[in-house]
């Protein structure tokens, strides 16, 4: 029996430091429920500024990306452009370059007449047309190279 009132003993001694420590829990308790809901709040504040900063990013993005597309769809057109461009004054200056051989044939056809004392009405007639079809590649030509130029210049003069 006395093994049974050393364990009723020890079992009321517990249940008094149990009852203590409750009764000091709900003294703190408050305290503490009251802190634990000023950090959720301070939490959920800064929550809130994270996810205006990430929307502030996320505008910033999507206009940069705007930016970049809208200049690039720029340079393609421009590069296009260019590029005919480009083209256009080739196939001037291949003409000009088949007119030019043209014409020095006929020159050299024609000396080798004038030097032989015949000058035929038919070879000379020959060569004034190969010059005017040579001025004629040249000129074109030369319009290519301004348009060409003037391409160029245009974006520069709408910027300024």
């Amino acid at each position: 029996m006395s093994e049974i009132d050393s364990l009723q003993g020890r079992i009321t001694a517990a249940l008094d430091r149990i009852g203590a420590g409750v009764s000091q829990l709900a003294k703190t308790a408050p305290a503490a429920e009251s802190s634990a809901v000023a950090d959720a709040d301070a939490l959920r504040g800064q929550l809130q500024e994270e996810r205006s900063a990430n929307a502030q990013l996320e505008e910033r993005v999507r206009v940069l990306k705007e930016r970049q597309d809208s200049n690039i769809a720029k340079l393609e057109k421009r590069v296009e452009t260019q590029a005919a461009t480009l083209a256009t004054l080739d196939a001037e200056l291949q003409r000009l370059r088949a007119s030019n051989a043209d014409l020095r044939e006929m020159n050299a056809q024609l000396r080798s007449a004038a030097s032989d004392g015949a000058t035929s009405p038919e070879l000379i007639n020959r060569a004034t047309i190969a010059e005017v079809e040579a001025l004629a590649a040249q000129r074109a030509a030369d319009v290519a190279e301004i348009d060409a130029i003037i391409t160029e210049l245009k974006p520069l003069i709408e910027e300024a």
